[in-house]
Formats: structure tokens, C-alpha cells, sequence
């Protein structure tokens, strides 16, 4: 008698139509996340799962910009606070998980966060948000979530639009802010001293 090969199994991808949604627990959220590492996950508030795809070349290239210039900042500023890339997950206080794509968080907010806290979802929402929109994002998707950090504690958000030249502005309290084709944008007295340059994030 041969010996008889293991079968060999192919993942399978899950398709769902567009008026489909999968609802999961912070728990499940977290399990999945675990597992996914590749895979950029968000949850709503209510327990919508959302899987974002890798970005293409060009929002790479540009989302390292801004990475790369809110880190030079952040190593000349660190006893301010801790800068994060869109890697980093955030539990936001109305129990939606996010992943902006550069976020800030005051020095005494971080330091009063346990070990454990900071090493997980980090439990609580970004003084600074940054989220950059792709070619498939829809715009009324992201300001929606830029508004959603706000409410959240967030004290100042920028939405970079780079295929309109557009930048929106969210503070809490105030209108959102429109600059049209901007060469800098300001961290304000959010983050003192910080500019970023968008020469590269245009091209």
C-alpha cells in the first residue's frame, strides 16, 4: 500500500456584496488582528469589521513622507510626546479601533498608559491624526472618521487629499478649514515647531 500525500488545501478569499458587513467584538477584533498582521483592519463603532488593502506606489511613497518628516520632528521633540506610523492601532474612547496614517499622542498621556496598554490597541484617540486619501477612498468616508477622532479627543486632524491638491483642516470646537494647494501645513500649538512640507506628497 502507498502512502497516501496529505491534500493540500488553498485559502480561500471571502467576497461579501456591498451592502454586507461583518460585525465583530473588540475580542474577535483582536484575534483577527493578531492573525492578519499583513492586513491593515479597523473597526467602527459598531463592530463593523473593515479590511483596508495595501496601498499603492504612490500613496506609499507619500505616506512615508509624512512618516518620515513627523519623526524627524518627533526625535528633535520627544519629551513631548510619541508619533506613531499607520501601523499602529488606537481604541478610540467610542469603542472603534483605527489605524490613522501618522498619529501623535501627548507625552503624559502615553506615560500614564501601563505596559500592557501601550504594547496593545492603544486605549485612547491621537492628540494628532493624520489620514492621507488614497484613489479608491471615498472622500465622505474619511471625513467621517477625521470627525469621529475629533469627537474622540483629537486636537488637531489633517485630511490630505493629493488628488485635488486639498487639504482639510479639523479642530474641536471649530469649522473645518480648507486650504486649497498648500506648500506647508503647521502643527500649530498641537505640535510646536512642527511643519510639513508637501512637495512630495503633490508629485
Amino acid at each position: 500500500m502507498t502512502a497516501q500525500t496529505a491534500p493540500q488545501f488553498q485559502p480561500l478569499l471571502l467576497q461579501l456584496p456591498d451592502d454586507v458587513t461583518l460585525q465583530v467584538t473588540p475580542e474577535q477584533f483582536a484575534a483577527l488582528a493578531a492573525a492578519n498582521r499583513d492586513l491593515k483592519l479597523e473597526r467602527t463603532a459598531t463592530g463593523e469589521l473593515i479590511v483596508n488593502p495595501p496601498t499603492g506606489g504612490k500613496s506609499g511613497k507619500r505616506n512615508l513622507s509624512i512618516s518620515t518628516q513627523l519623526g524627524i520632528w518627533f526625535e528633535a521633540n520627544d519629551s513631548l510626546g510619541e508619533a506613531f506610523d499607520s501601523s499602529t492601532g488606537f481604541a478610540l474612547p467610542n469603542g472603534a479601533n483605527r489605524s490613522p496614517d501618522a498619529a501623535w499622542v501627548r507625552r503624559k498621556r502615553w506615560d500614564a498608559l501601563t505596559p500592557e496598554q501601550q504594547e496593545g490597541f492603544v486605549p485612547l484617540c491621537p492628540d494628532f491624526v493624520v489620514e492621507l486619501r488614497s484613489k479608491t477612498d471615498a472622500l465622505k468616508t474619511l471625513q467621517a472618521k477625521m470627525q469621529e477622532y475629533i469627537d474622540n479627543g483629537a486636537q488637531l486632524g489633517w485630511l490630505i487629499d493629493p488628488q485635488t491638491r486639498r487639504v482639510e483642516i479639523y479642530r474641536p470646537g471649530k469649522a473645518v478649514e480648507i486650504l486649497e494647494n498648500p506648500d506647508t501645513l503647521s502643527g500649530e500649538s498641537v505640535l510646536p515647531g512642527f511643519t510639513l512640507t508637501l512637495q512630495r506628497i503633490w508629485t
